[in-house]
């Protein structure tokens, strides 16, 4: 009863979070994966030459998205999203009409920052930053738009096609969201001033400042640091914390394993004798799997705190890694999509809380926007230096059994950052002439 009332009483600004990662969907793996072996025929690519392009794209998105993802904490959210909508917009559009393989690293680019990058960053950080006692419970809500968008899109994906083509499948999904994705966002987003001025004075008080002065602006942190109650970290105080990357090591673990498998699932559906219309269908299982974590998760991160619970996220990958290792039976790949779900559900709910937790709330955005772009980049470098070895015949079973040893120390790396104790913020300098990072 306590969820339900919780979530009745914010349906508005959970809707808001659910819709914004439902439709982040475009610019994700599993879905652009859909259209590969179309984009592949009509340029002659291998699965090493898309994966490379895929690899540019991405790896670059995940650059921009250190400074993009800087403007949730300095601009109105409404602003931020109708921005963000309008990119993803742009980029299916662009989609539609690409001359040539040389125009596939910009476009997957524009896609990839706008949709997997700052879509999801946005629905994440704001879901993380405006609740407070039941943070856990908002992130597990917000996050199930992400397994939704990979129940319906990928089907989506392949009756457009097979219907319009995959051009015109890309320019039918530009013009749908065209006409309702921001008007719907900017609604769900209504009355969100009020949510933002009780936000910077419930941090004045945490943060033990002032608060913001009467046009708004909030005092620098950075003055107070030494008496805070709660301590507000800035990005650069951040990068100096061996935590920080050791915690990074551990979770760029699945953005790596499980887009390398999303992008070259046709190939692995080969190798182990299932028909890729059974492959698309053993999805259903990973949306299973997402939902149940998230949801499962939510309250206990309420209870326990995240920080506690993110050691334990990585299992069910070590588990996928094995059925691929072990079995080739069919009903293999519902088990290996299943755990895939698992993993990927309880880590998008356990970061988006866990960052708050150690880092606090006012410099949000900045922080999650570095860690996801050290995501982007584990994702980018995962579909070429798969498809790299799939072109020289390297087996999945093999592969998988690199990804455990990656696991065991992704695991490792988390107990050693929990064991650690915060360094003293007297440690750090603070350049008041310098710009924070």
């Amino acid at each position: 009863m306590a969820y339900l009332k919780f979530l009745f009483n914010n349906r508005r600004f959970l809707g808001f979070g659910v819709l914004i990662a439902f439709f982040s969907a475009f610019g994700q793996t599993f879905f652009i994966a859909v259209f590969g072996p179309d984009i592949r025929a009509e340029f002659g690519l291998s699965h090493g030459g898309f994966g490379g392009y895929y690899a540019l794209g991405t790896a670059a998105s995940g650059v921009c998205l250190i400074w993009a993802g800087k403007l949730i904490d300095r601009f109105d959210l409404r602003w931020v999203t109708a921005l963000v909508c309008g990119a993803l917009i742009l980029a299916c559009a662009n989609m539609a009409v690409i001359p040539a393989a040389w125009a596939l690293a910009p476009a997957l680019f524009a896609l990839r920052l706008s949709g997997q990058g700052l879509m999801s960053h946005t629905a994440m950080t704001s879901m993380g930053r405006y609740f407070e006692a039941e943070r856990g419970r908002a992130v597990s809500i917000a996050i199930l738009g992400f397994p939704m968008g990979v129940a319906v899109f990928p089907g989506l994906a392949v009756w457009l096609t097979s219907m319009l083509g995959w051009r015109m499948a890309w320019a039918a999904i530009a013009a749908t969201l065209a006409l309702f994705l921001i008007p719907l966002a900017l609604w769900l987003l209504r009355g969100h001033g009020a949510r933002h001025h009780f936000f910077l004075a419930r941090t004045a008080v945490e943060s033990g400042l002032t608060g913001p002065d009467q046009n708004g602006v909030q005092d620098d942190p950075r003055k107070t640091a030494g008496t805070a109650r709660r301590r507000q970290w800035t990005r650069a105080e951040v990068v100096r914390d061996p935590r920080f990357y050791l915690l990074c090591f551990a979770i760029t673990a699945p953005s790596f394993i499980v887009t390398g498998l999303f992008f070259h699932q046709a190939h692995l559906a080969f190798a182990k004798g299932w028909t890729l219309a059974w492959m698309a269908s053993a999805f259903v299982a990973y949306t299973v799997g997402a939902i149940g974590a998230n949801l499962a998760f939510g309250p206990l991160i309420d209870r326990y705190g995240a920080r506690r619970l993110l050691p334990f996220y990585l299992y069910p990958l070590v588990l996928a890694c094995l059925i691929i290792i072990l079995f080739d039976h069919p009903m293999s790949a519902v088990a290996l999509t299943l755990m895939l779900g698992l993993t990927s559900g309880g880590g998008q709910t356990l970061i988006g809380a866990a960052w708050p937790e150690f880092y606090g709330v006012l410099h949000l955005g900045a922080i999650r926007a570095l860690v996801m772009s050290m995501g982007v980049g584990a994702s980018a470098l995962s579909p070429v230096t798969l498809g790299w070895l799939i072109d020289r015949g390297v087996a999945m079973e093999t592969m998988a059994l690199g990804f455990l040893g990656y696991l065991v120390l992704a695991i490792g790396s988390i107990m050693l950052a929990l064991a650690r104790p915060a360094p003293d913020p007297g440690q750090f300098e603070l350049n008041q002439q310098g710009p924070t990072v």
